[in-house]
Order: structure tokens, then sequence, then C-alpha cells
């Protein structure tokens, strides 16, 4: 799915650690604009992927669950602990978004790897996010922004590295990046999700 563009003000590539004090906040405040700037006929889903079964792959799913359980009205949440959106499913997750809604506004939301120093990292930017590249797989590239957390180092075993990654690490980016998607669609008037 090619994303439709319409920000004529792209997100600049904007990194905060998770267990800075605001960080919540400071993401919301890039957020904000950019959900404020999407016609409002345009609904916004939050695609969150990766699986539960491992664990810093659950960051996806982690945080549409916290997002669901806010029985949003106004946007849209794929990918939760009970459902996830994985490499199995992504592209029929997809197909079923194409073909319920007319020109979504898509976050993509996932987990990634990278340097040591960078763990711990939530990353908003402009564009898709790439699920799988972390783990050298071919999926379908998701969202006209993206979201990722920086879970663990790569480089090397990375399915081994994204199986011992800590629980707690992978919690808390998770509440702090809902708690910002929260706030940043909190100002934003939508359709609401009975009326589509």
């Amino acid at each position: 799915m090619k994303p439709v563009r319409t920000n004529p003000n792209p997100i600049t590539p904007f990194r905060i650690s998770y267990a800075e004090t605001g960080s919540a906040d400071a993401i919301a405040r890039r957020l904000a604009p950019v959900f404020q700037n999407v016609p409002s006929e345009r609904p916004i889903v939050i695609l969150c992927i990766g699986t539960d079964r491992s664990t810093g792959d659950a960051l996806g799913p982690l945080v549409g669950t916290f997002l669901k359980k806010t029985e949003p009205s106004d946007f849209f949440v794929y990918g939760t602990l009970d459902e996830p959106v994985h490499a199995v499913n992504l592209r029929d997750t997809l197909d079923d978004i194409r073909r319920r809604f007319s020109s979504p506004f898509i976050v993509g939301v996932d987990a990634c790897l990278g340097q040591a120093s960078s763990v711990g990292y939530i990353q908003v930017g402009d564009g898709p996010v790439k699920p799988g590249a972390g783990v050298s797989k071919e999926l379908p590239p998701v969202g006209d922004i993206h979201i990722t957390g920086v879970v663990n180092v790569y480089g090397f075993m990375e399915y081994f590295v994204l199986q011992n990654t800590r629980l707690s690490l992978v919690m808390n980016m998770a509440e702090v990046i809902s708690r910002s998607l929260q706030r940043a669609l909190a100002g934003v008037r939508r359709m609401a999700v009975g009326e589509l």
C-alpha cells in the first residue's frame, strides 16, 4: 500500500530515551501537528507490528493493547497481544485496511534493533517503517509515518537477541509510546469510529 502524502510539513526525524523525564509529552508534541494536518475524512490507523512470541518483538502488540484499552473513538488500532500483526499476516492486514478505509493515514509502530548506545530510544520519523529488516525479512513497508523503539543491539544472532530482550524495557517503552499517541490524538477531531 503506497502512503498518500498530504502532510506538507513532514516530521523531522526525532528520537528520545523512554526514560527521559517528559518523553511521552515530547513525542506527543511532535505528533500532534502531524495529526492535525490530516484531513478529517482520512481515518487514522495505528498499525502495531510484532508478536508476543518474542519479548523484544512484543513492543508493537503491547502498544496496540494499551491503546485498545482506552477504547478509542477517533482512531483505529491494529495489532495487539490478542490479535498480533506479524510477518505471516501483515499483507492480509494491509489488504483489510485498504478494503475497510478510504485513504487511511497509517502510523506504523514496531520494535527495532540498533547500537548499544541507542537501546531504549524511541524514534519518530516520516515515511514507512520497514518491518523485519532487523532479522533480514522482506516485508512490505508500513505507514505514512513511523514510530520505532530500539529494544536491543543489532549485529549478531538477531532472533536470539530479540528473544532475550528485557520485558521491563519493552513494557516501559510501550507505555511511553501509547501515552504519546493518546495525547497527540486527544485534541484532534476525527470522524467517529461508528460513522465509517
